[in-house]
């Protein structure tokens, strides 16, 4: 891309960080996204040419290096792009604090429950595998349905039944569930008020919350009296 003709390190770093979709990429690469199918999990509505345009670059401008098989490689960020978990972060609390708006094409099933599974706490699930079904009342009926799989440190996240018995079931809206993963909602306010309603056995329906967490921004503190 064109350069900004300016001495400023700030504007030599954005030669490269500005492009659209750039910091997103290295924000997947970040929480531990090392091959292409699991970028584009991440990423659902970049272009895979894109994609690969800007791993291509990153690689080129030394940010990540490539290795394993050609037909899958894996990549991971040099020392050099390790450095942005900083500027990343504070991006992220940045947004949190003063851009809390969310519009109805910010709101997506796929991208919260891949969200939700890459910060699973598993430590809190029993040890033997348990299943927790996931239902949004206002989306599509393809995406209405999820359910969270723990084995031990695994965690899978199903848009199909798994075919085990469930623990217990999350009911809310996709916008509910958005709000109190950001932190925007808290656990007890949204059970209190209905928002989100768990069915299941009593003793389960206390650890849900603390089974499925907050994300990893959620404790961000926001101005008081600040609309996004």
């Amino acid at each position: 891309m064109p350069g900004y003709g300016q001495l400023c390190p700030v504007a030599k770093a954005m030669e490269i960080l500005d492009e659209r979709w750039t910091m997103l990429v290295v924000r997947e690469l970040l929480l531990g996204s090392t091959h292409f199918n699991e970028l584009r999990r991440g990423l659902p509505r970049m272009s895979p040419a894109l994609l690969s345009k800007r791993l291509h670059t990153l690689e080129r401008v030394g940010i990540i290096e490539r290795s394993g098989p050609t037909a899958r490689p894996a990549y991971t960020l040099t020392t050099k792009g390790r450095e942005l978990s900083t500027v990343v972060d504070a991006l992220g609390a940045w947004g949190v604090r003063w851009i809390g708006e969310l519009g109805e094409r910010d709101l997506d099933p796929h991208l919260l429950m891949w969200d939700m599974r890459r910060t699973i706490p598993v430590e809190r699930w029993p040890r033997s595998r348990t299943v927790l079904a996931v239902e949004f009342a206002d989306t599509a009926p393809r995406t209405s349905r999820w359910w969270i799989v723990v084995a031990g440190d695994d965690v899978d996240v199903c848009d199909v039944d798994p075919g085990h018995v469930t623990a217990a079931t999350v009911r809310t809206t996709l916008r509910a569930l958005t709000a109190v993963w950001r932190g925007d909602l808290s656990w007890p306010t949204a059970l209190r008020s209905g928002a989100v309603m768990v069915d299941g056995p009593p003793t389960t329906r206390r650890q849900v919350p603390h089974w499925l967490g907050q994300s990893l921004l959620s404790a961000v503190p926001r101005p008081a009296g600040v609309a996004g």
